[in-house]
């Protein structure tokens, strides 16, 4: 390759790569410059330092070694002495680089080819960079493009400007894919990768919906109805949950569009997902009851603490059934939906359950406090369900139930202190056989029975306590394909203790413990507060 035969060939090779591959014309220049000092170097030696520059505007090509300015020459082909360097340049000082002109060359076919490969990696750098910087910020858009190839299951797709992967997990159920076929899917990640495809795109997720809808209803686009939610089950069903922020506009009506067409649209999209449109409420109750549509609810029950519902259904007309869905697909859609966890039980068997609540109530009653059965059944049937509620009730209030009187009623609460005075007694000498330190007990948050759980968890001094993640004392849940629940127990398992309840009472372990002080907890809450105050 002679590089000297034609001035403007070099530019009309920048000029042709850079429209190609979408790259800024000097990157190119710069890459050929690069490729042409290293094919230089092989003629001159790897540890000569030639560099090449290509005049942008004229094409003239002009090759220089450059020397290190030293007291003493340790390396001939990048040094020069002090006395030479000033007989080229009498100012020249110890440090400053001396360039030489070296003549053009002809480069031979190794060489070319050496400087080929720079320039094509160079080039193939700058082009993934600008990918990235170009697609990083559209994250959550949806993408057209066309199938490039599909590779072991995942798909290629040429978006004009850069190259994406559908992951074969990222696609709908039964969904294939030849090379020429338009696809439309919605970029989730944009990352920085050495080799392959960086931008990953997806047909599964559930904002790949809300943004079809959004495409497809002009007052989602506008703002006027939001998307407060959305769940899938790729390719077999789905729940939106919307909102309008006009009186006078019907979100779900606004999604289904005139004889279904909107809502038609998205379905045909998605391989004829169905999907169900809800209305969405702050109202949790309301929310899950309409979530679980077409099943009628007849009771909610709702337990904050662990994010928790208890849903009630009729017997008849098979509701049991609707509300679940086959496999259980609508009550775990439902679940996504409101992000609660949702039990449904129909109404005989909450009535069944409501039964063995009353009669463990009063037998509990009868053991702890030594009466008759009536009276275990009246505690119970006031809405007493344990003894403590019992022991630190007003008087005035136990003794208004009808058959008691104030000589009664004290006597109850007298028996309810001295049982629960002796279980106290009893937990602390487990406490003690199980050697769980003093020092926990004075930890906020912590009660005589949790001191006693974690004893038999091997939890024993306000490090271990501190130690703990929130998962280690209340548990997780793991879910599976196929929406199948996997439940692992907590060291607190058992005693209603919240998520928030378990963390604050880890980070008062710390505090105890030294690891942070007071002012390190007061900042996140200082910060969350901040937040809040800004304007949306």
């Amino acid at each position: 390759m002679a590089v000297s035969a034609n001035r403007l060939e070099l530019l009309q090779i920048a000029d042709a790569v850079a429209r190609e591959k979408s790259i800024d014309r000097g990157i190119v220049i710069a890459a050929m410059e690069d490729a042409i000092a290293k094919a230089a170097r092989a003629r001159y030696g790897s540890e000569t330092d030639v560099h090449a520059e290509i005049d942008p505007k004229k094409g003239e090509l002009r090759l220089s070694r450059h020397m290190l300015v030293v007291d003493k020459v340790e390396n001939h082909s990048n040094q020069i002495s002090l006395i030479d360097a000033q007989r080229a340049n009498p100012g020249a000082q110890v440090g400053d680089t001396i360039a030489d002109t070296l003549p053009p060359l002809e480069y031979g076919r190794i060489a070319a080819q050496s400087a080929k490969q720079v320039i094509v990696q160079k080039v193939r750098e700058a082009e993934r960079d600008r990918q990235y910087q170009e697609f990083k910020d559209r994250i959550g858009d949806i993408v057209n493009g066309v199938v490039k190839r599909v590779e072991y299951g995942s798909v290629i797709v040429d978006l004009g400007r850069g190259e994406a992967i559908i992951r074969r997990d990222e696609m709908l159920p039964r969904e294939v894919f030849r090379n020429g076929d338009r696809v439309r899917a919605y970029i989730f990640d944009v990352r920085r990768e050495t080799r392959g495809p960086q931008i990953f795109l997806s047909r599964t997720h559930p904002q790949f919906m809300a943004k079809l809808f959004a495409q497809e209803v002009p007052e989602i686009y506008d703002g006027i109805v939001e998307i407060k939610a959305v769940a899938r089950d790729p390719g077999s069903r789905a729940k939106i949950g919307v909102i309008s922020r006009d009186s006078s506009v019907d979100p779900v009506g606004a999604c289904v569009g005139m004889r279904g067409s909107r809502v038609q649209a998205v379905v045909n999209e998605l391989q004829g997902e169905k999907i169900d449109i809800i209305p969405w409420s702050p109202d949790i109750a309301t929310f899950v009851v309409n979530a679980l549509a077409p099943a009628e609810v007849s009771k909610v029950v709702i337990d904050e603490d662990r994010e928790r519902i208890e849903v009630v259904v009729p017997d008849t007309n098979n509701q049991l059934s609707l509300a679940i869905g086959r496999r259980g697909q609508n009550v775990r859609l439902a679940s996504q939906l409101t992000g609660w966890d949702i039990d449904i039980l129909t109404e005989q068997e909450e009535s069944e359950r409501r039964q063995a609540d009353f009669e463990n109530s009063t037998r509990v009653f009868m053991e702890s406090l030594n009466v008759d059965e009536v009276v275990g059944q009246l505690l119970a049937s006031e809405g007493f369900t344990s003894v403590e509620e019992l022991a630190m009730v007003d008087l005035k209030e136990l003794a208004s139930i009808e058959g008691f009187d104030e000589e009664t009623a004290q006597e109850l609460q007298s028996r309810a202190r001295e049982y629960l005075d002796q279980q106290e007694a009893e937990i602390e000498a487990r406490r003690k056989e199980l050697g769980v330190e003093d020092a926990v007990k004075d930890v906020p948050g912590v009660t005589s029975k949790m001191l006693v759980k974690f004893g038999e968890n091997d939890i024993k001094t306000v490090e271990d306590l501190a130690g703990c993640a929130t998962d280690d004392l209340v548990g997780w849940t793991e879910r599976k394909e196929g929406g199948e629940q996997t439940k692992f127990a907590g060291a607190l398992d058992g005693l209603g203790i919240s998520r928030d309840d378990a963390e604050a009472m880890i980070m008062q372990a710390r505090v105890k413990a030294g690891w942070i002080t007071e002012a390190d907890l007061a900042k996140p809450a200082e910060e969350a507060d901040a937040a809040e105050d800004q304007p949306a």
